[in-house]
């Protein structure tokens, strides 16, 4: 699920036509973006940080923009009052840094408690010990999470889990398939409901698809794609279930020596982290209907439960500050920005004339070219702005009888699917991924740019095809 605190803004900038670009000028700009995405391919062979890689396209993005695009450079109106601030400040999305930051340090702060080594060891005991059984657990933990939550608070959560599950069982090699397949995982989860992600709320209400509506319609896709990416996983991944009586008589053995209470240095504050994460969950979960809560967003709610947690060790808040991943947060901030000028430099509206085009071509081929070609570019833009431009083309594109396209038109369901799951071909495609990549970093392992590429392709093709089968031809 990524995060609607952006909708509005999304929606509005949807609604007010840009001022007039010179063509060369979008060229160029497109350029920069391509050079950014290959730069980023190359992270390894350049020995450089992403948010350093993207941070110097910010800069450069910035200068160029300054002198060759109209920049809604400030005051910028607020509430009935004029805010001067930087340009760079209104284009970074604080929704989504202040729900890493927040939701990493909650996590953090509520690991000390022992609770998710609790968790993970239960599981870990209901498995039996069994690999194949764990990732079938924390799969569908990750797209139920994805679905109420949001992708990048699932992602946290259950990749902290499954980290202690695989190095209680001595099966750390697997850690690389668990994590990567939970990060797919992440963006099916996002498709289950109307409010799991910003796309289907924009795309959901030009479509005017109720939420009882939209859930019936792609529930049937969300178990189909979970299960299959779930094999996939196990597959490519080599995460077998434990073939021998022998084995798993073995691997019984072995959990059942696992004591679940190991981890819990002080009682008391192992049920207080258990009712955070409870209230944490459901304050998540609930936000958007939240009295005051909804105005504050989403960052606000994990900033608020961080802090509260920080509560237990006030004496020494300054190690957990000294854990966050500023390289993480960098990367986002800069590449927000890199976003916001390439759509003042109607580089995204390029690539909304390219789909227009295809849409003219027929109900099944142009359908089928939308949802791919949305995808692809989801994997590498800002999925909220472009699926906003969709969503008004399409609005403009009414039926041959002269009626508006109904909920059920194929046309809304190529977009919807295409945002959501273009975010699994890249990195750097959706939150959830990118915070996927880092927790392996975190622990250890080596998956460069191009890496998770060759490895996350096969499983979004056949998303993606299952997808196109699904909304042309059983929908």
């Amino acid at each position: 699920m990524t995060l609607p605190q952006g909708a509005a803004a999304a929606g509005q900038a949807a609604e007010h036509a840009a001022p007039h670009v010179d063509f060369g000028i979008t060229l160029l700009f497109a350029g920069i973006l391509v050079a950014m995405i290959l730069s980023l391919a190359l992270e390894e062979k350049l020995h450089a940080k992403k948010s350093l890689i993207v941070g110097l396209y910010a800069v450069v993005s910035l200068l160029l923009g300054a002198m060759l695009l109209p920049l809604p450079f400030g005051p910028y109106m607020i509430g009935g009052h004029e805010i001067a601030m930087p340009v760079y400040i209104p284009a970074i999305d604080w929704g989504v840094i202040t729900i890493i930051l927040g939701a990493s340090l909650f996590v953090d702060v509520t690991s000390r408690s022992g609770l998710f080594t609790w968790i993970a060891i239960r599981l870990t005991k209901a498995s039996g010990g069994d690999p194949l059984k764990l990732l079938w657990s924390y799969g569908l933990m990750t797209v139920v999470f994805s679905a109420v939550l949001n992708n990048v608070t699932a992602m946290i959560i259950v990749g902290s889990l499954t980290a202690v599950s695989l190095d209680r069982l001595d099966r750390r090699e697997k850690l690389l398939g668990f994590l990567l397949t939970e990060g797919l995982l992440t963006n099916i989860g996002g498709l289950l409901t109307l409010i799991s992600s910003v796309p289907n709320i924009i795309v959901g209400t030009a479509a005017e698809i109720s939420f009882m509506s939209f859930f019936f319609r792609a529930s049937p896709f969300v178990v189909v794609g979970t299960v299959v990416t779930i094999l996939m996983g196990a597959r490519l991944f080599e995460i077998s279930g434990l073939e021998s009586e022998e084995k798993r008589a073995t691997s019984r053995e072995l959990v059942a020596g696992f004591d679940e209470n190991d981890g819990i240095e002080s009682r008391a504050f192992f049920w207080f982290g258990t009712v955070m994460l409870v209230l944490f969950i459901v304050a998540i979960a609930t936000t958007s209907v939240l009295p005051y809560i909804s105005e504050l967003g989403m960052g606000f709610v994990a900033l608020a439960f961080a802090l509260v947690m920080l509560v237990r060790y006030k004496h020494e808040v300054d190690q957990f500050y000294r854990t966050i991943d500023w390289d993480l947060l960098g990367f986002f901030g800069a590449l927000f920005v890199v976003i916001n000028v390439m759509e003042h430099a109607q580089v995204l509206s390029l690539i909304g004339i390219g789909l227009e085009r295809m849409i003219a071509l027929g109900p099944t081929v142009g359908t089928g070219a939308v949802m791919v070609a949305t995808a692809v570019f989801s994997a590498v833009t800002d999925n909220i702005p472009l699926a906003a431009m969709l969503a008004k083309i399409i609005e403009g594109m009414p039926m041959a009888d002269g009626l508006a396209r109904p909920p059920t038109d194929p046309l809304w369901w190529a977009v919807i699917f295409g945002a959501n799951l273009g975010g699994n071909i890249t990195p750097i495609g959706s939150a959830s991924t990118l915070v996927a990549v880092t927790i392996i970093h975190k622990q250890g392992l080596k998956l460069s740019f191009l890496d998770f590429v060759k490895k996350a392709t096969p499983f979004a093709a056949v998303q993606i095809v299952i997808a196109a089968v699904y909304v042309l031809w059983i929908l």
